[in-house]
């Protein structure tokens, strides 16, 4: 599996997915709103996550009356495992630059 650059963008809409349940589901405005992105950054960002194996995306069965069945994105096993471990390296190095920078108040 190929490296993804690991932008802020991208670290944002992995929280999302990781949060996700199978009850709560996360699909596109969704997404959206939760990472507080636009459409522009978080479409290509699923892309990218769905091209490098991290994500899959279903279409919804259930019915869906008055609006477009939505589309569903969720981590695989290995997204799952990679997201996981990025979202903690950006909160433990977020955590060392600022504890460092920071002196006795």
């Amino acid at each position: 599996m190929a490296s993804i650059r690991l932008t802020r963008p991208t670290l944002e809409v992995l929280k999302v997915l990781l949060a996700a349940t199978d009850d709560d589901p996360a699909w596109g405005l969704k997404i959206c709103e939760e990472a507080d992105l636009g459409s522009g950054t978080v479409y290509p960002v699923l892309e990218r996550l769905t091209e490098h194996g991290w994500v899959e995306a279903r279409k919804e069965v259930a019915p869906h009356p008055g609006r477009p069945a939505r589309r569903y994105y969720e981590l695989t096993g290995a997204g799952w495992a990679s997201a996981h471990q990025a979202v903690q390296d950006r909160k433990a190095r977020r955590a060392r630059r600022f504890g460092l920078a920071g002196g006795a108040a």
